[in-house]
């Protein structure tokens, strides 16, 4: 017996929460594809301080971006704590590296509020909308608009 779908019925995101410079984010569960413990990384000479290094991930060098810098704030000196988000932003493989992951979280497309527009930069744009939770705001952040572009050659 198949049912039908609702046409009424409210459209579902589905986020996976996580911290990032103290702040509350998310991303879209579509774009990841696995979340991983820190492992330390190859640096490599002359990068951009938002870029760690590189890691092995069964065979392929990703990238590991510290979302913390890549966002404004202040770096974060990685510890055992942290957690590494392997994303995939079109054809691009790519690690974030996050003080936590929390939860997953599923939301009617409703609950989502614009973001508040003021001075424009890759950082402003790259913050897709806001979720008012509890006392908190928690920000969805477009991996594409914050990873390609003009930040393509820095990431």
């Amino acid at each position: 017996m198949s049912q039908l779908i609702d046409p009424e019925a409210p459209i579902k995101h589905e986020f996976v929460t996580l911290v990032a410079g103290g702040q509350n984010f998310c991303v879209e569960i579509t774009q990841i594809r696995e979340i991983r413990r820190w492992t330390p990384v190859t640096i490599l000479p002359h990068s951009p301080a938002h870029i760690l290094g590189v890691i092995n991930l069964r065979g392929a060098v990703i990238p590991i971006i510290d979302l913390a810098t890549k966002l404004g704030f202040q770096a974060s000196a990685p510890t055992e704590r942290h957690v590494i988000i392997i994303v995939a932003i079109g054809e691009r493989i790519v690690g974030l590296m996050v003080e936590s992951v929390s939860e997953i979280l599923g939301v009617d497309a409703g609950m989502v509020h614009e973001t508040p527009r003021g001075a424009e930069d890759i950082t402003t744009q790259s913050i897709q909308g806001v979720i008012p939770l509890d006392d908190d705001m928690t920000k969805i952040i477009d991996l594409t608009a914050l990873l390609t572009s003009q930040s393509r050659v820095a990431a």
